[in-house]
């Protein structure tokens, strides 16, 4: 079964294909995407890789986590879900307010 991965810590400039390279070599993978800004359209520094199987994804875990890449050090762990971001300010009832 896929195993997807998150891949932080990455230089600006590092490319899906420069992603791509490197992980081929612990295994087949399915996906790469490096995560955008919407608004800049710039690299956010992080990207997600698929890795075609639970073993190839432990092997890029062992090779990758720590590993050099554009004068960055790879943070490389199995993805989390997303978390739910709620659409509120975050400003409760009452607060910063005077009565």
């Amino acid at each position: 079964m896929a195993k997807k991965l998150y891949v932080g810590n990455l230089s600006y400039d590092t490319t899906e294909a420069q992603i791509r390279e490197l992980f081929v070599q612990a295994g087949e993978l399915t996906e790469v995407s490096v995560i955008m800004d919407r608004d800049t359209g710039r690299s956010k520094g992080f990207a997600f890789v698929q890795m075609q199987d639970d073993s190839a994804a432990q092997e890029a875990i062992r090779r990758f986590n720590g590993h050099m890449m554009n004068d960055r050090t790879l943070t490389v762990n199995e993805a989390r879900p997303r978390e739910e971001r709620s659409s509120s300010s975050g400003g409760g009832f009452g607060r910063n307010k005077r009565f």
